[in-house]
């Protein structure tokens, strides 16, 4: 398995000290479970990676899992909020996370959402990263409305650097929709002294998800750096801060994504006391699925298998709606049996899929699936706690799995299972 909160012991699937046998007999399923020490472990592994850095901040990624206990707790152990969206900006302000800690990203920001930000608690968020020229306008006349206040912002620059990753997830080609090219970049700088309404503070940049090689990241770093030199020319003053974004892959199968250790060491090496930097800048990170992907996994029911003579398919209560991975990037998620004996005994080429209303609703093609594995079993799908509960949907009109948060031998609700009439709410026949 992918991460040792998850084991088996005495023959059944723990959730650190908590049977998941015994959760879903209480909630029922499809069920998320989380791990708090895996969310910790990956946190205060960078932070501690970091800690030769003169200021920095780890500014939890919401959009990787956004549910209100996971942001309180990350707040609680140290880390921001990396937010794309007025949403997400409200669940971290409900959970608690200091202005000084809060960047929002995202290409199309509403005047609604930049004001929002500003009056984020009673002084504003750190940075919004501006990703186009207008958008800086935008913010500008949203700054100056609220009787001069001035909105910090970062400008984030595409490098146009190759991330070798999947192409829905990458985001630093000059094809893809995020940030400002060079020549944009020299262009918002030196429309600075007429927005009255604008304090640039940063560079930033993100390249995309699921980097299993710190070689772009590398690249990143040193393009960036370049860049920060060149504005800070143009100024004619330091910046405070640049932000590094996030992207560092986890294992889903068979990949080797550089260790967290590593991945801090390339920061350091960038921008800490020996760099050309000597860490006179604030470091931000906005790590998510690195720190939450293998700390969920998603628990489901077998309802029947449909046994065919070349392959077979298995038919869960879960779907694509609850796990959309799957059905958008064709994606792979371990599949366990719940009960470790399930597991043993011959396989058979299976279609894992769901009660959704398309072809598409395919959880695994042609997985090798025991064929023990029948009508009432439990299953999980393993690495589910990065956008798993967070791209959830209602299509078919199906109500979204309960989330349960485990530490040790406890556990906690912190989503209540949908309901229909939840579904229906503020609809008018």
């Amino acid at each position: 398995m992918n991460s040792d909160a998850f084991t088996y012991r005495r023959g059944k699937l723990h959730a650190e000290g908590v049977s998941i046998e015994s959760l879903v007999r209480r909630l029922g399923t499809p069920l998320y479970v989380y791990s708090q020490s895996a969310f910790e472990r990956g946190l205060r592994t960078i932070q501690g990676g970091l800690s030769s850095l003169e200021s920095f901040t780890v500014c939890y990624a919401l959009k990787a899992n956004s549910n209100l206990a996971i942001v309180k707790m990350m707040g609680d152990l140290g880390a921001g909020a990396d937010l794309v969206s007025g949403g997400e900006l409200e669940r971290a302000r409900m959970a608690g996370i200091p202005p000084d800690r809060v960047v929002f990203s995202g290409v199309g920001k509403t005047a609604e959402e930049i004001a929002a930000g500003l009056a984020y608690g009673g002084r504003g968020i750190t940075s919004f990263h501006v990703e186009s020229l207008e958008e800086l306008g935008l913010i500008d006349r949203v700054a100056r409305a609220r009787r001069g206040k001035r909105a910090r912002v970062a400008l984030r620059f595409n490098p146009n650097i190759d991330a070798k990753t999947h192409p829905y997830i990458s985001t630093g080609l000059k094809k893809n929709k995020f940030g400002l090219n060079a020549d944009e970049l020299r262009a918002a700088v030196s429309m600075l002294p007429r927005l009255k309404g604008i304090e640039l503070c940063g560079l930033s940049i993100h390249i995309g998800s699921q980097l299993t090689s710190l070689s772009p990241l590398r690249t990143a770093f040193k393009a960036l750096g370049s860049q920060i030199l060149a504005v800070e020319a143009a100024l004619g003053r330091p910046l405070e801060f640049a932000d590094l974004g996030g992207g560092v892959g986890i294992r889903y199968r068979d990949e080797r994504p550089p260790a967290l250790e590593d991945y801090c060491s390339e920061i350091v090496r960038a921008f800490g006391p020996k760099s050309a930097f000597r860490s006179r800048l604030r470091i931000l990170l906005e790590p998510g699925r690195v720190l939450s992907g293998n700390s969920g996994i998603l628990v489901a029911r077998v309802l029947f298998r449909k046994p065919r003579k070349q392959k077979d398919f298995l038919i869960l209560d879960a779907g694509m709606n609850d796990l959309m991975r799957p059905a958008l990037y064709g994606s792979y998620h371990e599949l366990v049996p719940v009960l470790e004996a399930r597991a043993r005994g011959r396989k058979k080429k299976t279609d894992v899929v769901g009660p959704v209303c398309e072809s598409g609703d395919c959880f695994a093609s042609d997985r090798p699936v025991p064929t023990s594995l029948e009508h009432g079993d439990l299953v999980a799908f393993l690495g589910a706690g990065a956008y798993g509960m967070s791209m959830s949907s209602n299509y078919n009109s199906r109500p979204r799995p309960a989330e349960v948060l485990v530490s040790g031998g406890r556990w906690r609700m912190i989503r209540d299972r949908e309901r229909i009439e939840d579904l229906v709410r503020g609809e008018h026949p």
